[in-house]
């Protein structure tokens, strides 16, 4: 798979209303699957190094610190577009995911424990 950018422009950087704390929530999808992988948190500069390389940046609440989806297991995220809400409060970038999946458990999705027994 290879990175492919997505264009973008300052204005419309600037029309995400990041939280107090300079971040904003970034729901990744399977651009096949359309499966949502995960939740990740992005502040501004997450998102333009996500747009311009193609690969998925994050900010680690936890680490206070940047990193690249895949950089350390192998399963790396392409990004094949990005979009945000009508409030501008979320972000979507839809993916193609190589490796096993997105959860750092090693399941595809972060979304895989279901509530009530009788669900699939």
């Amino acid at each position: 798979m290879t990175d492919s950018p997505v264009g973008f422009t300052d204005e419309e950087i600037a029309s995400i209303r990041f939280d107090e704390k300079g971040l904003v929530a970034a729901i990744v999808q399977d651009c096949s699957t359309r499966d949502v992988l995960m939740l990740g948190w992005m502040d501004a500069e997450a998102l333009r190094r996500t747009l311009t390389t193609g690969r998925t940046w994050f900010w680690s609440r936890s680490r206070q610190e940047y990193w690249c989806k895949g950089e350390t297991s192998g399963n790396r995220q392409w990004v094949r577009a990005a979009a945000y809400d009508c409030d501008g409060d979320a972000v979507l970038v839809t993916v193609d995911q190589e490796g096993c999946g997105a959860c750092h458990t090693g399941d595809w999705s972060c979304f895989h424990r279901r509530f009530g027994s009788s669900l699939p």
